[in-house]
């Protein structure tokens, strides 16, 4: 499964798939299908180094949506979704990381 285009404009700005980067995501070939009961969630960077989650679903009377996220948030949900498309260094540029 592939994240649909979507254009939103929330708060003012203006959140696109089509032009964000895929940081990582939920959707993975189990086997089965791709879908992780009936939805998938998709991390996103724009262009201008803002965040957002895409989250889709298959089921009916619910909507695909889109969530602005602070970059505290994107780098907790990109350590959640377990398809990584980018390097964390390239996901959140600038964040620095320590050896544990």
């Amino acid at each position: 499964m592939k994240p649909v285009n979507m254009n939103v404009v929330i708060g003012g700005k203006r959140y696109r798939t089509e032009t964000a980067t895929l940081l990582a995501s939920d959707a993975y070939w189990d086997g089965h299908n791709w879908e992780r009961h009936g939805r998938n969630t998709f991390l996103f960077r724009t262009p201008k180094g803002n965040y957002f989650a895409q989250y889709q679903t298959c089921w009916q009377g619910e909507r695909d949506r889109l969530e602005p996220l602070t970059q505290e948030e994107a780098i907790r949900l990109y350590e959640e979704l377990p398809e990584k498309e980018v390097d964390f260094e390239e996901a959140f540029p600038g964040v620095e990381i320590e050896e544990a």
